[in-house]
């Protein structure tokens, strides 16, 4: 490989010295913006990740409760998970949903697209809100053990502001919504569940 550059970086090579079904490290011989040499690792995701903020006629949404092992600890969350690059994200946030909480839904509303760690990923989310729910099939992936509780927004909301619900992507799509409901950027029938009067 030749020499390539990168804004003010430049790659002098490229190899992988992770790589399993869900993601691959990459690492890269590299002069770095002061002219010293370093290498830079980069985390390059096989799917992309999906998140789904389910929300019933009562103002209700749906969290799920699971052990994380890169932390090992417990996690409440949003509905998440991969979604392959060749399935639509829409496609891959009503598999997730169903998957994890049982939930079908007959609409899902953009909320948002977000680059989760822009220094040592490439990971890229897709985030929802999910409208006209009905009961569907619950089908964890096998390497899940999941938890599902049903709350009201308001008391989600006040897990994230107050720290107790730490995932990122959750607090990302939680306070997205509520900032998006406040300002008139949902629909009204969304809204009114999430900033009620």
């Amino acid at each position: 490989m030749s020499d390539v550059k990168r804004g003010p970086w430049t790659v002098h090579g490229e190899s992988v010295s992770f790589d399993n079904p869900w993601l691959a490290v990459h690492e890269y011989p590299v002069t770095m913006p002061s002219g010293d040499p370093g290498r830079y690792g980069v985390v390059h995701f096989k799917n992309r990740a999906i998140g789904v903020l389910p929300l019933d006629e009562e103002g209700y949404t749906w969290i799920v409760g699971q052990h994380r092992f890169p932390f090992d600890a417990y996690s409440w969350e949003l509905p998440e998970g991969g979604g392959p690059l060749d399935e639509e994200p829409e496609a891959a946030a009503l598999r997730e949903l169903e998957e994890e909480t049982g939930l079908k839904a007959e609409k899902l509303t953009p909320i948002g697209s977000w680059q989760l760690s822009n220094s040592v990923t490439d990971e890229i989310s897709f985030a929802y809100i999910a409208t006209g729910l009905s009961s569907g099939e619950f089908a964890p992936d096998p390497t899940e053990v999941l938890e599902i509780k049903r709350l009201p927004f308001a008391e989600l909301l006040d897990l994230v502001i107050s720290g107790e619900i730490t995932d990122a992507f959750t607090v990302l799509m939680v306070q997205t919504a509520y900032i998006r409901a406040q300002r008139g950027l949902l629909p009204p029938e969304i809204s009114r569940h999430i900033v009620p009067g």
